[in-house]
């Protein structure tokens, strides 16, 4: 009898991915990270192959940064092992197999998931050979211009430093920079520091992607009319002076709703209209009294209520509050006087 073949010509069209990464590993990882996993093992399926992280960040239109991420964040959780060269770059990766959780190592993976810290401004520098590298990408000469059509200037050495400092220090791609520069200026802010500002906010909140800012900037929307409507405002938008401020309250402070239109009811009834200038006043203040929830305002209250009560004068009963006896009284001697006019 002879030898049958058994084939199946689509098979190699498949990617498989465990049960346990889906169940276990992907409910908590970042949506950018997840591609890269799945990317890694489609890659498999020509195994051994060899690739460079620019080949791969186009592929899946992100940033070669956004990648090493990703490839560091499943090193963390054990599912990839990387090799570097002694120059720090990446020569090696080895897909291991997803293991189990228990319940103790799901939570520790919970707070391994969280945004890796994002660069400080202060101490973030780009080496002249990266600002050149950099300078000479496509992508990026593309940003610049828009940049400029945007701000309506050629841009200055301090501006490129900045922009460059959102693509590879905050890892920002360039699609979610040109979003940044479009809201920022579409609000009336051309200013570099202000959309520095925007964009190190941006990434405090983990926001990643054009979407993410679309979907922050819409929550920030709803939030500024229940403000408005808090200090009894119904019939109109914010203006641009009033975003600045309830940006200050919402990102700068962080201060949750509920102070805010606690705020923004004693300004109603201290002034009675609406007056965004007092509530800053009042939110300021609870700031610098390192405010966080009403029940730190209550407390403030009672306090503020307890020096007034200890400051009031005690009501006194003597007869020195009487404005005649607190005169300067004349001392006449009587007898001495009367001889006189006897003798006159």
């Amino acid at each position: 009898m002879g030898m049958i073949t058994l084939s199946n010509p689509s098979w190699q069209e498949a990617t498989l991915l465990s049960n346990i990464f889906i169940d276990d590993y992907m409910p908590e990882a970042n949506g950018e990270f997840v591609k890269v996993y799945i990317y890694l093992l489609r890659t498999l399926s020509n195994s051994p192959v060899s690739f460079s992280l620019e080949e791969m960040a186009d592929r899946l239109l992100c940033t070669e940064r956004d990648i090493l991420r990703g490839l560091k964040y499943w090193s963390r959780q054990e599912l990839l092992a990387l090799d570097f060269t002694e120059n720090r770059v990446l020569s090696n990766i080895t897909i291991l197999a997803p293991k189990k959780r228990s319940s103790s190592e799901e939570k520790a993976a919970s707070e391994t998931a969280a945004p890796e810290p994002k660069a400080d401004p202060r101490s973030f520098s780009l080496t002249p050979d990266r600002v050149k590298e950099l300078k000479q990408n496509e992508d990026m000469i593309q940003l610049l211009y828009i940049a400029e059509q945007y701000l309506g200037k050629t841009l200055s050495p301090t501006e490129i430093q900045k922009i460059l400092f959102f693509y590879d220090g905050l890892g920002f791609s360039t699609d979610l920079i040109e979003y940044l520069i479009e809201y920022c200026v579409s609000r009336s802010h051309k200013s570099i520091r202000y959309i520095e500002t925007v964009a190190l906010a941006w990434a405090g909140e983990g926001i990643s992607t054009v979407s993410d800012a679309k979907k922050a900037n819409a929550r920030y929307s709803r939030e500024y009319y229940t403000i408005l409507k808090a200090l009894g405002i119904t019939n109109r938008s914010p203006v641009e002076t009033e975003i600045t401020l309830m940006d200050t309250w919402l990102k700068t402070y962080g201060f949750s709703m509920e102070i805010i239109q606690e705020a923004c009811s004693r300004t109603v009834l201290q002034t009675g209209q609406a007056s965004f200038q007092y509530t800053d006043k009042i939110l300021e203040g609870w700031k610098k009294k390192q405010v966080t929830s009403l029940e730190d305002v209550r407390a403030l209250d009672a306090e503020h209520k307890k020096r007034r009560q200890d400051k009031k004068p005690q009501k006194q009963t003597s007869a020195s509050n009487n404005r005649f006896n607190n005169f300067q009284q004349r001392e006449y001697d009587f007898d001495e006087y009367e001889k006189r006019l006897l003798n006159q």
